[in-house]
Protein backbone atom coordinates (compact mmCIF):
# COMPACT_ATOMS: atom_id res chain seq x y z
CA UNK A 1 0.00 0.00 0.00
CA UNK A 2 1.48 3.56 -1.01
CA UNK A 3 0.05 6.28 0.35
CA UNK A 4 0.73 10.32 -0.19
CA UNK A 5 2.86 11.63 2.70
CA UNK A 6 0.42 13.85 4.06
CA UNK A 7 -1.45 13.63 7.80
CA UNK A 8 -5.05 13.36 5.99
CA UNK A 9 -4.11 10.36 4.04
CA UNK A 10 -1.70 7.97 6.52
CA UNK A 11 -4.45 7.30 8.73
CA UNK A 12 -6.93 5.40 6.64
CA UNK A 13 -4.47 3.74 4.74
CA UNK A 14 -3.00 2.57 8.82
CA UNK A 15 -6.57 1.91 9.97
CA UNK A 16 -7.30 0.07 6.62
CA UNK A 17 -4.53 -2.58 6.69
CA UNK A 18 -5.35 -3.92 10.42
CA UNK A 19 -9.27 -4.12 9.08
CA UNK A 20 -7.35 -6.07 6.34
CA UNK A 21 -5.28 -8.16 8.40
CA UNK A 22 -8.12 -9.10 10.67
CA UNK A 23 -10.61 -9.75 8.32
CA UNK A 24 -8.42 -12.67 6.45
CA UNK A 25 -5.43 -14.80 7.53
CA UNK A 26 -4.30 -14.99 3.77
CA UNK A 27 -2.91 -11.30 3.04
CA UNK A 28 0.10 -9.25 4.83
CA UNK A 29 0.68 -5.65 3.85
CA UNK A 30 3.93 -3.70 3.30
CA UNK A 31 2.97 0.26 3.88
CA UNK A 32 5.72 2.29 1.51
CA UNK A 33 6.05 5.39 3.16
CA UNK A 34 7.51 8.31 0.82
CA UNK A 35 9.58 10.37 3.07
CA UNK A 36 9.15 14.39 2.14
CA UNK A 37 11.66 16.85 3.28
CA UNK A 38 8.82 19.87 3.47
CA UNK A 39 6.96 17.95 6.74
CA UNK A 40 9.36 16.02 8.96
CA UNK A 41 5.98 15.55 11.80
CA UNK A 42 5.01 13.20 9.04
CA UNK A 43 7.45 10.86 9.83
CA UNK A 44 7.08 11.00 13.95
CA UNK A 45 3.41 10.91 12.94
CA UNK A 46 3.55 7.45 11.05
CA UNK A 47 5.78 5.92 14.12
CA UNK A 48 3.08 6.67 15.98
CA UNK A 49 0.72 4.91 13.57
CA UNK A 50 2.80 2.01 13.27
CA UNK A 51 3.02 1.34 16.62
CA UNK A 52 -0.47 -0.12 16.43
CA UNK A 53 0.06 -1.99 14.35
CA UNK A 54 0.92 -6.17 14.24
CA UNK A 55 4.29 -6.08 13.09
CA UNK A 56 4.62 -9.63 11.66
CA UNK A 57 1.22 -8.76 9.08
CA UNK A 58 2.10 -5.09 8.42
CA UNK A 59 5.84 -4.05 7.67
CA UNK A 60 6.92 -0.66 7.02
CA UNK A 61 9.24 0.36 4.66
CA UNK A 62 10.55 3.77 4.23
CA UNK A 63 11.97 5.12 1.00
CA UNK A 64 13.34 8.36 -0.45
CA UNK A 65 13.76 9.35 -3.95
CA UNK A 66 16.22 11.22 -6.16
CA UNK A 67 17.70 14.54 -4.20
CA UNK A 68 15.03 17.19 -3.86
CA UNK A 69 15.73 20.64 -4.69
CA UNK A 70 15.60 23.18 -1.81
CA UNK A 71 12.18 24.83 -0.58
CA UNK A 72 12.82 28.42 -1.50
CA UNK A 73 13.59 27.42 -5.37
CA UNK A 74 10.32 25.38 -5.89
CA UNK A 75 7.89 27.53 -7.55
CA UNK A 76 4.46 25.88 -6.90
CA UNK A 77 3.79 23.47 -4.73
CA UNK A 78 0.79 21.89 -6.89
CA UNK A 79 3.36 20.93 -9.71
CA UNK A 80 6.04 20.11 -7.63
CA UNK A 81 4.38 17.70 -5.59
CA UNK A 82 2.97 15.17 -8.60
CA UNK A 83 6.72 15.28 -9.62
CA UNK A 84 8.30 14.68 -6.62
CA UNK A 85 5.89 11.06 -6.36
CA UNK A 86 6.64 10.11 -10.27
CA UNK A 87 10.05 10.76 -8.42
CA UNK A 88 9.46 7.80 -6.42
CA UNK A 89 9.16 5.35 -8.59
CA UNK A 90 12.35 3.45 -8.66
CA UNK A 91 12.24 3.14 -5.25
CA UNK A 92 8.66 1.95 -5.32
CA UNK A 93 10.16 -0.82 -7.70
CA UNK A 94 13.00 -1.51 -5.18
CA UNK A 95 10.48 -2.74 -2.81
CA UNK A 96 8.59 -4.77 -4.81
CA UNK A 97 11.53 -6.27 -5.89
CA UNK A 98 12.96 -7.01 -2.88
CA UNK A 99 8.92 -8.72 -2.09
CA UNK A 100 9.59 -10.80 -5.10
CA UNK A 101 12.94 -12.39 -4.12
CA UNK A 102 12.61 -12.85 -0.59
CA UNK A 103 8.69 -15.24 -1.97
CA UNK A 104 11.38 -16.88 -4.44
CA UNK A 105 13.64 -17.78 -2.23
CA UNK A 106 13.41 -22.25 -1.25
CA UNK A 107 11.22 -22.69 1.29
CA UNK A 108 10.70 -18.94 2.41
CA UNK A 109 7.14 -19.12 2.78
CA UNK A 110 7.06 -15.42 2.47
CA UNK A 111 4.15 -14.54 0.95
CA UNK A 112 4.03 -13.74 -3.08
CA UNK A 113 3.38 -9.96 -4.09
CA UNK A 114 -0.71 -9.91 -4.70
CA UNK A 115 -0.96 -6.47 -5.80
CA UNK A 116 -0.26 -2.74 -4.90
CA UNK A 117 -3.05 -0.14 -3.43
CA UNK A 118 -2.11 3.36 -4.20
CA UNK A 119 -3.44 6.66 -2.90
CA UNK A 120 -5.52 8.15 -5.47
CA UNK A 121 -3.01 10.96 -5.45
CA UNK A 122 -0.14 8.76 -6.46
CA UNK A 123 -1.76 7.28 -9.55
CA UNK A 124 1.27 8.41 -11.15
CA UNK A 125 2.70 5.12 -9.82
CA UNK A 126 0.35 2.67 -10.91
CA UNK A 127 2.42 1.50 -13.99
CA UNK A 128 4.70 -0.05 -11.37
CA UNK A 129 1.88 -2.83 -10.96
CA UNK A 130 1.87 -3.80 -14.46
CA UNK A 131 5.67 -4.32 -14.46
CA UNK A 132 5.43 -6.72 -12.07
CA UNK A 133 2.44 -8.64 -13.63
CA UNK A 134 0.02 -7.48 -10.84
CA UNK A 135 -3.29 -5.22 -10.38
CA UNK A 136 -3.37 -1.58 -8.97
CA UNK A 137 -5.92 -1.10 -6.95
CA UNK A 138 -6.56 2.89 -5.86
CA UNK A 139 -7.43 3.84 -1.88
CA UNK A 140 -9.44 6.64 -1.65
CA UNK A 141 -9.24 8.47 1.49
CA UNK A 142 -11.93 11.36 0.35
CA UNK A 143 -15.75 9.81 -0.23
CA UNK A 144 -17.66 8.83 -2.84
CA UNK A 145 -19.21 11.90 -3.54
CA UNK A 146 -15.52 13.65 -4.27
CA UNK A 147 -14.90 10.30 -6.51
CA UNK A 148 -18.16 10.90 -8.37
CA UNK A 149 -17.58 14.17 -8.56
CA UNK A 150 -14.32 14.34 -10.21
CA UNK A 151 -15.11 11.63 -12.63
CA UNK A 152 -17.66 13.56 -13.87
CA UNK A 153 -15.69 16.81 -14.48
CA UNK A 154 -13.19 14.59 -16.36
CA UNK A 155 -15.47 13.14 -18.45
CA UNK A 156 -17.23 16.69 -19.30
CA UNK A 157 -13.42 17.95 -20.07
CA UNK A 158 -12.74 14.82 -22.41
CA UNK A 159 -16.02 14.82 -24.33
CA UNK A 160 -17.61 17.97 -23.89
CA UNK A 161 -14.83 20.23 -23.63
CA UNK A 162 -16.22 21.66 -20.37
CA UNK A 163 -13.49 23.89 -18.19
CA UNK A 164 -14.90 24.15 -14.34
CA UNK A 165 -12.34 26.84 -14.06
CA UNK A 166 -13.61 29.20 -16.54
CA UNK A 167 -17.79 28.53 -15.83
CA UNK A 168 -19.62 31.11 -16.85
CA UNK A 169 -21.17 33.23 -14.22
CA UNK A 170 -24.53 32.98 -15.55
CA UNK A 171 -23.93 28.70 -14.48
CA UNK A 172 -24.94 28.84 -11.18
CA UNK A 173 -24.63 25.72 -10.60
CA UNK A 174 -23.59 21.81 -11.97
CA UNK A 175 -25.55 19.24 -12.26
CA UNK A 176 -23.62 15.77 -10.90
CA UNK A 177 -24.80 12.23 -11.52
CA UNK A 178 -23.36 11.42 -7.71
CA UNK A 179 -25.72 14.10 -5.85
CA UNK A 180 -29.59 14.17 -6.00
CA UNK A 181 -28.83 18.22 -6.20
CA UNK A 182 -27.05 20.47 -8.59
CA UNK A 183 -23.54 21.97 -7.15
CA UNK A 184 -23.19 25.93 -6.64
CA UNK A 185 -20.18 27.05 -7.68
CA UNK A 186 -19.34 27.83 -4.20
CA UNK A 187 -18.78 24.22 -3.42
CA UNK A 188 -16.39 23.33 -6.30
CA UNK A 189 -13.70 21.50 -4.62
CA UNK A 190 -10.14 23.16 -5.53
CA UNK A 191 -8.92 20.23 -7.54
CA UNK A 192 -11.44 21.16 -10.38
CA UNK A 193 -11.83 24.90 -9.73
CA UNK A 194 -8.29 25.77 -9.75
CA UNK A 195 -6.27 26.24 -13.58
CA UNK A 196 -3.53 24.95 -11.59
CA UNK A 197 -4.77 21.93 -10.32
CA UNK A 198 -7.59 20.70 -12.51
CA UNK A 199 -4.91 19.45 -15.43
CA UNK A 200 -3.63 17.47 -12.77
CA UNK A 201 -6.97 16.39 -11.36
CA UNK A 202 -7.87 14.99 -14.68
CA UNK A 203 -4.79 13.10 -15.08
CA UNK A 204 -4.94 11.58 -12.00
CA UNK A 205 -8.60 10.57 -12.72
CA UNK A 206 -8.31 8.98 -15.77
CA UNK A 207 -5.22 7.14 -14.91
CA UNK A 208 -7.39 5.93 -11.61
CA UNK A 209 -10.33 4.69 -14.07
CA UNK A 210 -7.19 1.94 -15.32
CA UNK A 211 -7.50 0.91 -12.13
CA UNK A 212 -8.82 -3.36 -10.76
CA UNK A 213 -10.94 -1.70 -8.31
CA UNK A 214 -11.53 1.55 -6.12
CA UNK A 215 -11.36 1.31 -2.36
CA UNK A 216 -13.68 4.07 -1.11
CA UNK A 217 -13.21 5.51 2.94
CA UNK A 218 -17.67 5.67 3.10
CA UNK A 219 -19.95 3.23 3.64
CA UNK A 220 -22.95 2.31 1.65
CA UNK A 221 -25.86 3.14 3.51
CA UNK A 222 -24.30 6.66 3.83
CA UNK A 223 -23.37 7.12 0.36
CA UNK A 224 -25.70 5.01 -1.58
CA UNK A 225 -27.01 7.33 -4.25
CA UNK A 226 -23.41 8.36 -5.28
CA UNK A 227 -22.07 4.50 -5.56
CA UNK A 228 -24.97 3.66 -7.42
CA UNK A 229 -23.70 6.44 -9.94
CA UNK A 230 -20.63 5.12 -10.49
CA UNK A 231 -21.59 1.19 -9.91
CA UNK A 232 -23.36 1.85 -13.54
CA UNK A 233 -20.69 3.41 -15.08
CA UNK A 234 -18.85 0.84 -17.38
CA UNK A 235 -16.29 3.34 -17.45
CA UNK A 236 -15.26 3.13 -13.92
CA UNK A 237 -13.55 0.06 -12.21
CA UNK A 238 -15.07 -1.93 -9.57
CA UNK A 239 -16.30 0.51 -6.56
CA UNK A 240 -15.51 -1.36 -2.63
CA UNK A 241 -16.94 1.08 -0.22
CA UNK A 242 -14.98 -0.03 2.77
CA UNK A 243 -15.52 2.81 5.58
CA UNK A 244 -15.60 3.84 8.33
CA UNK A 245 -11.79 3.76 7.85
CA UNK A 246 -10.47 6.34 10.79
CA UNK A 247 -9.20 4.70 14.38
CA UNK A 248 -11.96 5.02 16.42
CA UNK A 249 -10.49 3.71 19.75
CA UNK A 250 -10.12 6.39 22.25
CA UNK A 251 -8.42 4.09 24.69
CA UNK A 252 -5.03 5.02 23.32
CA UNK A 253 -4.94 8.10 23.93
CA UNK A 254 -2.26 9.80 26.24
CA UNK A 255 -2.82 11.98 28.80
CA UNK A 256 -0.45 14.37 30.50
CA UNK A 257 -1.58 17.27 32.63
CA UNK A 258 -2.93 19.43 30.41
CA UNK A 259 -5.12 16.81 28.84
CA UNK A 260 -6.38 15.37 32.55
CA UNK A 261 -7.36 19.09 33.27
CA UNK A 262 -9.39 19.62 29.57
CA UNK A 263 -11.05 16.05 30.18
CA UNK A 264 -12.22 17.24 33.70
CA UNK A 265 -13.43 20.15 32.48
CA UNK A 266 -15.84 18.18 30.54
CA UNK A 267 -16.62 16.00 33.24
CA UNK A 268 -18.02 18.75 34.95
CA UNK A 269 -20.49 20.67 32.32
CA UNK A 270 -23.95 18.64 31.31
CA UNK A 271 -24.50 16.55 28.63
CA UNK A 272 -24.35 17.57 24.90
CA UNK A 273 -23.52 21.12 26.37
CA UNK A 274 -20.34 22.10 25.09
CA UNK A 275 -19.04 23.16 21.41
CA UNK A 276 -16.47 21.79 20.30
CA UNK A 277 -14.45 23.98 17.44
CA UNK A 278 -11.53 22.44 16.12
CA UNK A 279 -10.33 23.12 12.70
CA UNK A 280 -7.86 19.79 11.24
CA UNK A 281 -3.87 19.72 11.26
CA UNK A 282 -3.96 22.87 8.62
CA UNK A 283 -6.85 25.06 9.98
CA UNK A 284 -5.30 27.87 10.60
CA UNK A 285 -6.05 31.46 11.46
CA UNK A 286 -5.06 35.44 11.32
CA UNK A 287 -5.68 37.85 14.40
CA UNK A 288 -8.69 39.29 13.45
CA UNK A 289 -10.38 35.87 12.63
CA UNK A 290 -9.73 34.55 16.04
CA UNK A 291 -11.11 38.05 17.36
CA UNK A 292 -14.07 37.52 15.49
CA UNK A 293 -14.77 33.45 16.11
CA UNK A 294 -13.74 34.75 20.21
CA UNK A 295 -16.70 37.47 20.07
CA UNK A 296 -19.00 35.22 18.29
CA UNK A 297 -18.43 32.90 20.76
CA UNK A 298 -18.75 35.11 24.30
CA UNK A 299 -21.94 36.30 22.88
CA UNK A 300 -23.02 33.13 21.82
CA UNK A 301 -23.68 32.14 25.79
CA UNK A 302 -22.37 28.68 25.03
CA UNK A 303 -20.44 26.48 26.47
CA UNK A 304 -17.38 25.56 24.60
CA UNK A 305 -14.08 24.03 24.10
CA UNK A 306 -11.97 25.52 21.10
CA UNK A 307 -8.96 23.91 19.75
CA UNK A 308 -7.16 27.14 18.76
CA UNK A 309 -3.74 25.84 16.90
CA UNK A 310 -0.63 27.31 14.59
CA UNK A 311 -0.05 24.74 12.81
CA UNK A 312 1.91 22.51 12.66
CA UNK A 313 2.59 23.22 16.40
CA UNK A 314 0.59 25.05 19.26
CA UNK A 315 0.53 28.67 20.10
CA UNK A 316 3.76 29.32 22.87
CA UNK A 317 0.86 32.02 24.52
CA UNK A 318 -2.64 31.78 23.88
CA UNK A 319 -3.49 34.53 25.58
CA UNK A 320 -1.45 37.17 22.86
CA UNK A 321 -3.66 36.82 20.24
CA UNK A 322 -7.39 36.20 21.92
CA UNK A 323 -8.91 39.65 22.66
CA UNK A 324 -8.39 41.46 25.47
CA UNK A 325 -10.19 40.11 28.83
CA UNK A 326 -11.59 36.91 26.93
CA UNK A 327 -10.33 34.15 29.17
CA UNK A 328 -11.26 35.84 31.86
CA UNK A 329 -14.59 36.84 30.91
CA UNK A 330 -15.21 33.05 29.59
CA UNK A 331 -13.09 31.29 32.35
CA UNK A 332 -16.54 29.56 33.83
CA UNK A 333 -18.28 28.79 30.60
CA UNK A 334 -15.28 27.77 28.02
CA UNK A 335 -11.99 26.88 27.32
CA UNK A 336 -9.27 27.59 24.64
CA UNK A 337 -6.54 24.68 24.17
CA UNK A 338 -3.73 23.74 21.77
CA UNK A 339 -3.93 20.07 20.34
CA UNK A 340 -6.41 17.82 21.65
CA UNK A 341 -7.64 14.52 20.94
CA UNK A 342 -10.20 14.86 18.63
CA UNK A 343 -11.78 11.53 19.13
CA UNK A 344 -11.92 10.96 22.72
CA UNK A 345 -13.56 14.73 22.79
CA UNK A 346 -16.09 13.80 20.10
CA UNK A 347 -16.62 10.32 22.55
CA UNK A 348 -17.38 12.77 25.66
CA UNK A 349 -20.75 13.02 27.04
CA UNK A 350 -20.98 16.64 27.34
CA UNK A 351 -19.85 17.56 23.84
CA UNK A 352 -23.49 18.16 21.83
CA UNK A 353 -21.53 20.20 19.03
CA UNK A 354 -18.65 20.21 16.52
CA UNK A 355 -17.52 23.32 14.56
CA UNK A 356 -15.75 21.65 12.06
CA UNK A 357 -13.51 22.30 8.98
CA UNK A 358 -14.99 19.34 7.42
CA UNK A 359 -12.21 16.90 6.52
CA UNK A 360 -13.69 13.71 5.86
CA UNK A 361 -11.79 11.84 8.65
CA UNK A 362 -13.03 14.28 10.87
CA UNK A 363 -16.93 14.02 9.14
CA UNK A 364 -17.06 9.93 9.94
CA UNK A 365 -15.56 11.02 13.54
CA UNK A 366 -18.39 12.83 14.20
CA UNK A 367 -21.19 10.24 12.38
CA UNK A 368 -19.28 7.47 14.72
CA UNK A 369 -19.77 9.46 17.64
CA UNK A 370 -23.52 10.74 16.46
CA UNK A 371 -22.21 14.48 17.13
CA UNK A 372 -24.04 17.21 15.26
CA UNK A 373 -21.73 19.63 13.22
CA UNK A 374 -21.53 23.38 12.16
CA UNK A 375 -19.59 23.44 8.81
CA UNK A 376 -16.74 26.11 8.46
CA UNK A 377 -15.03 24.19 5.14
CA UNK A 378 -11.52 26.17 4.23
CA UNK A 379 -9.23 23.98 1.39
CA UNK A 380 -9.40 21.05 -1.22
CA UNK A 381 -12.75 19.15 -1.48
CA UNK A 382 -13.98 20.31 2.07
CA UNK A 383 -16.72 22.79 0.37
CA UNK A 384 -18.15 19.74 -1.34
CA UNK A 385 -18.30 18.15 2.15
CA UNK A 386 -19.96 20.64 3.49
CA UNK A 387 -22.73 21.00 0.54
CA UNK A 388 -23.54 16.92 0.86
CA UNK A 389 -23.46 17.50 4.89
CA UNK A 390 -26.12 20.31 4.97
CA UNK A 391 -28.17 20.35 1.77
CA UNK A 392 -28.02 16.52 0.34
CA UNK A 393 -28.05 14.49 3.81
CA UNK A 394 -29.44 17.07 5.82
CA UNK A 395 -27.39 16.00 9.03
CA UNK A 396 -25.32 19.76 9.56
CA UNK A 397 -25.70 23.41 9.90
CA UNK A 398 -23.41 25.64 9.19
CA UNK A 399 -21.20 28.75 10.10
CA UNK A 400 -20.18 29.38 6.68
CA UNK A 401 -21.34 27.09 4.06
CA UNK A 402 -19.11 28.91 1.17
CA UNK A 403 -16.17 29.70 3.30
CA UNK A 404 -12.86 28.96 1.34
CA UNK A 405 -8.92 29.84 3.13
CA UNK A 406 -7.37 32.22 0.51
CA UNK A 407 -5.19 34.09 3.13
CA UNK A 408 -7.41 37.24 2.17
CA UNK A 409 -8.79 39.41 5.29
CA UNK A 410 -11.64 40.33 3.14
CA UNK A 411 -12.99 36.60 3.69
CA UNK A 412 -13.43 37.06 7.33
CA UNK A 413 -16.15 35.19 8.87
CA UNK A 414 -17.84 37.83 11.32
CA UNK A 415 -18.58 37.53 15.02
CA UNK A 416 -22.11 37.92 13.98
CA UNK A 417 -21.89 34.70 11.95
CA UNK A 418 -20.03 32.77 14.12
CA UNK A 419 -22.51 33.71 17.19
CA UNK A 420 -25.42 32.79 14.75
CA UNK A 421 -24.27 29.47 13.41
CA UNK A 422 -23.41 28.40 17.08
CA UNK A 423 -26.98 29.32 18.53
CA UNK A 424 -28.62 27.49 15.16
CA UNK A 425 -26.22 24.23 15.92
CA UNK A 426 -27.28 24.11 19.50
CA UNK A 427 -31.40 25.88 19.68
CA UNK A 428 -32.45 25.15 16.20
CA UNK A 429 -34.09 21.72 15.16
CA UNK A 430 -31.44 20.12 17.83
CA UNK A 431 -33.60 16.94 18.36
CA UNK A 432 -34.34 16.47 14.88
CA UNK A 433 -31.08 16.43 13.64
CA UNK A 434 -29.70 14.57 17.08
CA UNK A 435 -32.06 11.59 15.87
CA UNK A 436 -30.83 11.17 12.64
CA UNK A 437 -27.20 10.81 14.00
CA UNK A 438 -27.38 8.42 16.35
CA UNK A 439 -29.51 6.41 13.98
CA UNK A 440 -26.45 6.82 10.91
CA UNK A 441 -23.98 6.58 14.19
CA UNK A 442 -25.41 2.52 14.61
CA UNK A 443 -25.47 2.20 11.28
CA UNK A 444 -21.77 3.24 10.84
CA UNK A 445 -20.89 0.66 13.97
CA UNK A 446 -22.80 -2.29 12.01
CA UNK A 447 -21.38 -1.83 8.56
CA UNK A 448 -18.20 -2.82 10.38
CA UNK A 449 -19.17 -5.95 11.37
CA UNK A 450 -19.79 -9.71 10.33
CA UNK A 451 -22.10 -9.35 7.89
CA UNK A 452 -21.68 -5.78 7.61
CA UNK A 453 -21.81 -3.74 4.33
CA UNK A 454 -18.17 -2.73 4.50
CA UNK A 455 -17.13 -5.82 5.88
CA UNK A 456 -18.48 -7.60 3.07
CA UNK A 457 -17.09 -4.92 0.56
CA UNK A 458 -13.74 -5.66 1.81
CA UNK A 459 -14.07 -9.43 1.59
CA UNK A 460 -15.38 -9.05 -1.76
CA UNK A 461 -11.60 -6.45 -2.32
CA UNK A 462 -9.81 -9.69 -0.56
CA UNK A 463 -11.63 -12.35 -3.30
CA UNK A 464 -11.12 -10.05 -6.20
CA UNK A 465 -6.95 -9.88 -5.00
CA UNK A 466 -6.58 -13.49 -4.19
CA UNK A 467 -8.08 -14.85 -7.32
Amino acid sequence: MIPIPAIGHLPPVFEFSKRLISQTNRLSVTIVLIRTPFAPEIESFSDSLAASCDPDRIKFIRVSGPNIPPLESIKSAHTFFPQFLDSQKDAVREVARGIVARSAGSGSGNPLLAGFVFDMFCSALMGTAAEFGVPAYVFSPPNATFLGFVFHVQKLHDEERVDTTELPDSVGELAVPCLTRPVPRWALPDVVADKVWLPIMLGHTRRIREAKGILVNTFRELESYALDSMGGDDCIPPIYPVGPVVNLEIDDVVYDDRTNEIFRWLDDQPESSVVFLCFGTMGRFGGDQVGEIARGLERSGHRFLWALRRPPSDYDDLTNILPEGFSDRTVGNGRVVGWVPQKAVLAHKAVGGFVSHCGWNSILESLWFGVQVAVWPMYAEQQLNAFQLVVELGLATEIKISNRMTGDDKDIVSATEVERGIKRLMEEGVEERRAKLKKISEIARKTLMDGGSSFTSTNHFVRNVLD
